[in-house]
């Protein structure tokens, strides 16, 4: 059979797609990028916004009507939601809630009359990954949270936490490397309160997999603030462990926080980001920032504008707020209109574009070792441009002749100027 796996929404959702695309593997199934000449599609949906359930829905949609032969199979935050619905939609076969999830190759197969011999079982080091043709992989370490920000539904579609083993962790991360990916992002809805369940946390994992692996970079997906603990900044004196967090702030405001339940004070995530950034010279921090969350005055936006303008962040996700139901959000008096939510997110984004491209410039003249991507564009007499990322996860973009390659290859690159979306490189002698 041949099987297509699309996703919506976070990286969790990615590395999900990745584990499922391993076991359809190894079930004897083929994983094809063309959803057309695909037998089955699994569809990983999601519903952080309403916009998001909106195109989960036109996703499914649009998947049955370019291919209504094919068996379609819906999982994720939208369908876990919204079962009932999901499972109407024209040409869904199986809805598969995230509780669900670990089960989804199993259920799948077994649902849908699908089983057949491991036609690669021999050859468990062989099975081509699902991000052949990339450099990294999304793995998956953890999932549930056990907060209850007022704006977010996730975590009522999550449920509890759940943490994978340490040793379970370290075995896909060696098996990921034996196939030639050399970096890994560990991912989880709550990734700071990885281990909560299993008597460690999020800083021994990491040492683990520093000391039981080869892989030459490590990154952290999207972690809270409030979750660091003294020891885990001193991880970052490993080099393989790369210099960039995305630390979700959401809003500049002590007050518009305090309506939000997030736990973590203006004061205290500047006092994070300074920490890290007197340890590592040009450490990228992140972030995420509601626009227009209810009761948002002008004077608690000005606020946010300002905290945010003064912290100074490599890169912003900036999301205008949008009443999710079931959420206590929803049900808090003074929702902003439109027109207020668009001209504040509009002044976020100009403002967004300056700081990145500050720091950009403040990386130009300094050399860094980049992971090279197979992605490149062709240009005249001869050349080419490929890109990589430096481990403060910096694209950059490097002129080559034409018969060359640097794909998955770490080689040493010197920044020296600015382009539109990335840093132009030359590579180091």
């Amino acid at each position: 059979m041949n099987i297509h796996l699309k996703t919506l929404g976070c990286r969790l959702n990615e590395a999900e797609l990745e584990t499922w695309a391993q076991a359809f593997q190894k079930a004897g199934h083929q994983i094809t990028r063309q959803a057309e000449a695909a037998n089955l599609v699994v569809i990983n949906s999601c519903a952080v916004t309403q916009d998001a359930a909106r195109k989960s829905r036109q996703l499914i949609k649009r998947i049955h009507r370019d291919n209504p032969a094919a068996k379609l199979v819906v999982s994720g935050c939208y369908a876990t939601l919204n079962e009932d619905e999901a499972a109407q939609l024209m040409g869904v076969d199986l809805v598969v809630s995230n509780k669900d999830k670990d089960r989804l190759v199993e259920k799948t197969l077994t649902a849908l009359n699908m089983d057949s011999m491991p036609a690669m079982s021999t050859e468990p080091g062989e099975i081509s990954l699902f991000t052949r043709g990339r450099q990294r992989a999304f793995v998956k370490v953890q999932d549930g949270c056990r907060y209850r920000c007022t704006f977010c539904i996730v975590t009522v579609a999550r449920g509890v936490e759940r943490s994978r083993p340490v040793a379970d962790v370290i075995d896909e991360i060696n098996a990921l490397h034996r196939q030639n990916i050399d970096e890994v992002i560990l991912t989880g809805v709550h990734l700071g309160g990885y281990g909560s369940d299993l008597g460690n946390n999020l800083s021994d994992l990491i040492k683990a997999i520093l000391a039981e692996t080869d892989i030459p970079r490590l990154r952290l997906g999207s972690l809270e603030p409030w979750e660091l603990s003294d020891d885990f900044y001193a991880l970052f004196d490993n080099p393989r462990l790369m210099p960039h967090l995305h630390l979700p702030l959401q809003s500049g405001s002590d007050s518009v926080l305090r309506r939000m339940a997030r736990r973590c004070k203006t004061d205290e995530f500047s006092a994070i980001v300074n920490r890290l950034r007197m340890q590592i010279p040009h450490f990228n921090i992140t972030t995420d920032i509601i626009v227009g969350f209810p009761g948002e005055t002008e004077q608690e936006w000005q606020d946010s504008f300002d905290f945010i303008k003064q912290t100074g962040f490599g890169h912003i996700h900036i999301f205008t707020y949008s009443p999710r139901e079931g959420t206590k959000a929803a049900t808090l008096p003074d929702q902003l209109s439109n027109e207020v939510k668009k001209q504040r997110s509009q002044q976020l984004h100009e403002l967004a574009d300056i700081m990145k491209r500050q720091f950009f410039e403040a990386n130009v003249g300094h050399s860094f070792p980049v992971l090279w991507e197979g992605y490149s564009e062709e240009l005249d007499a001869g050349k080419k441009r490929v890109f990589g990322y430096t481990p403060n996860y910096l694209r950059v973009g490097c002129v080559i002749n034409q018969d060359e390659s640097l794909e998955n290859q770490i080689i040493k690159a010197r920044l020296t100027a600015v382009a539109e979306n990335y840093l132009v490189a030359q590579l180091a002698e």
